[in-house]
C-alpha cells in the first residue's frame, strides 16, 4: 500500500488494536467502537496517499480515529437536543422514509423551528445536522470559513434547542413579544 511495503492487512493487523481500545475509551460501547474502528481503517484506506509521514502512521491513524468520534458525536448531537419523538423521523417500515416523514407532525415542529432561524443558522443546521456534512464540506458549500460553520452550527442548535423547549405536545410555541 505504502513506500514501506506494507499491505493495509498489515497496517490494519498492527493498529487494529490501539485504534479499537481508544475508541473503546471514548465511546464506552463495544458496538459504536466497532463500527468506528471499521469507519476509520475505510477513511485510511481512502486518504493513505494523502499520508506525509510527518509523523508516525499510529499517530496519524489514531488522529483519524480520533476525528472519526467527534464527527460521530456531532452528528448524534442534533437528534439529541430534538423531542424523543423527532428521532423517530428516520425510522421507517415501509422503506420511504422521506414520504414519511413529510406526512407527520413532527416533521411540520422540525420543520417549523427551522423555519425561524435566521437563513445562515437554518443552512449549517441543515448540512451540518441533518445531512451530516463535515465542517469542510458545509465550509466549501456555504464558501464560510470552518470557524464560522462551527459558530453558527453552535449558536444555531443552542437556538433551536430554545424554541423546542418552550415547545408544548409538540407544538413550538413562539413567543410574540421580545422583551428586549
Amino acid at each position: 500500500m505504502g513506500d514501506t511495503g506494507e499491505s493495509i492487512q498489515d497496517i490494519y493487523e498492527k493498529y487494529f488494536h490501539d485504534v479499537y481500545q481508544y475508541l473503546l475509551y471514548f465511546t464506552n460501547s463495544r458496538s459504536e467502537a466497532e463500527d468506528l474502528t471499521q469507519d476509520t481503517f475505510l477513511k485510511v484506506i481512502k486518504s493513505y496517499n494523502s499520508f506525509t509521514h510527518k509523523s508516525s502512521l499510529k499517530t496519524w491513524i489514531l488522529s483519524i480515529a480520533s476525528r472519526t468520534a467527534i464527527d460521530h458525536y456531532r452528528k448524534r448531537k442534533l437528534i439529541s437536543i430534538l423531542p424523543e419523538k423527532l428521532t423517530n423521523l428516520y425510522k421507517s417500515n415501509d422503506g420511504n422514509p422521506d414520504e414519511e416523514i413529510e406526512h407527520t407532525e413532527d416533521w411540520a415542529v422540525l420543520q417549523k423551528a427551522l423555519s425561524t432561524l435566521k437563513a445562515d443558522f437554518r443552512n449549517v443546521v441543515i448540512l451540518r445536522g441533518l445531512k451530516e456534512c463535515s465542517i469542510k464540506e458545509t465550509a466549501e458549500i456555504l464558501n464560510w470559513k470552518e470557524s464560522k460553520v462551527k459558530v453558527d452550527y453552535h449558536r444555531a442548535i443552542r437556538q433551536m434547542k430554545k424554541m423546542l423547549e418552550k415547545s408544548n405536545e409538540g407544538v413550538v410555541v413562539f413567543n410574540e413579544q421580545k422583551t428586549r
